[in-house]
């Protein structure tokens, strides 16, 4: 276990693949780079790979102070026992307050191993971090600028608040989305400090004899406008009047949980807790009713349009605009006028 050490730096752990870093990691330096300045302490990233020191530049961009950039041929390709040494003995050594992983499945697979290895306190997916004093509700004793370290619990009908105010590092995995990322700023100077961790090959326990990469079918997080299904749809057939709007008007295709899990469409199009979190310009909700799952993850965007037969329905709290009515019928009439209306403007425009 790493002593408190109030002055600790904020830590996140930069989570590259091929020498291309997870956007989750560059969300990850503006919140802790905020968290940094209310504590007052340093802000530093934690690179680990093989050749990928020039990416340290671009988190000092988003806000880190510090790059402790670890290079080893050992650490060209994710494992386990590998990374989790790097984080853990640099961890012992400077002695960081907060430390941050994006809860990828690199990052889910990586922070429980180190918050063992520590005998560090833990929190998974977290949707908020805020910084503040604690009163122990036994002993009453104030603990000061603690990590609160928020999340959706019980199948997210409740928010829980933990805090770790003795087994330190205080460490939480954060979902991707869930914090807007900061602008870079290219003039931003930091230190790239150069670190070494003697691997074995212990460390290093399985060979990588071929690897198989499919690119996602989607990018919800970088689409603009999102039209989603979700379980009332009904089947995977009647999906395609979703695909038929999102073609008519340049968008995305999402899908609630319970649309996924009926087989309408693959997990990449999930939007949710459980999914992808989402903050388009408009944002298309086709038959779903709005559990709290799913709202938290579409909640933010812009421009919110919901369109289900049930006028009670939950999503209709966060909509802007509703359509009380049957999909089957509403969905054919905005894709058949969203179509016709550049025909339309084109034959007033040869008229004129």
């Amino acid at each position: 276990m790493i002593r408190v050490n109030r002055q600790g730096e904020v830590w996140v752990f930069a989570e590259q693949e091929d020498g291309k870093l997870n956007e989750v990691s560059l969300e990850l330096c503006g919140k802790a780079r905020k968290l940094g300045d209310q504590l007052g302490v340093p802000v530093a990233a934690v690179l680990p790979g093989y050749d990928v020191r020039p990416l340290s530049r671009r988190l000092i961009a988003h806000g880190v102070d510090k790059v402790y950039s670890v290079n080893d041929e050992k650490l060209r390709h994710y494992q386990t026992n590998s990374y989790c040494k790097v984080l853990a003995e640099l961890a012992k050594k400077y002695e960081p307050q907060i430390v941050l992983f994006g809860a990828t499945h690199l990052g889910r697979d990586l922070a429980p191993r180190v918050a063992s290895t520590v005998r560090a306190g833990m929190t998974a997916d977290c949707t908020d971090l805020q910084i503040k004093d604690v009163t122990d509700a036994k002993t009453k004793e104030v603990h000061p600028n603690l990590l609160l370290q928020i999340r959706p619990a019980f199948g997210g009908n409740i928010v829980a608040t933990i805090v770790n105010y003795d087994m330190w590092p205080q460490m939480a995995t954060v979902r991707e989305g869930v914090m807007p990322m900061s602008e870079p700023d290219p003039k931003r100077t930091g230190e790239i400090i150069d670190e070494q961790v003697k691997l074995e090959a212990k460390d290093v326990p399985l060979k990588l004899i071929e690897r198989h990469i499919e690119d996602r079918k989607v990018n919800l997080k970088g689409a603009r406008v999102i039209v989603a299904g979700g379980g009332g749809v009904g089947s995977k057939d009647n999906f395609k009047l979703v695909h038929e709007l999102a073609g008519a008007i340049g968008g995305a295709v999402g899908a609630s949980r319970a649309a996924v899990d009926g087989g309408f469409i693959s997990k990449d199009h999930q939007v949710g807790q459980t999914g992808t979190t989402v903050r388009p310009a408009l944002y298309i909700a086709c038959g779903i009713s709005g559990a709290v799952q799913h709202r938290a993850g579409m909640e933010e965007s812009a421009k919110i349009i919901a369109v289900n037969s049930d006028p009670n329905a939950p999503i209709f709290s966060v909509a802007h605009y509703g359509i009380v009515g049957d999909l089957n019928k509403v969905l054919p009439l905005i894709t058949k006028n969203l179509r016709e209306r550049p025909q339309a403007a084109e034959g007033e425009a040869a008229a004129s």
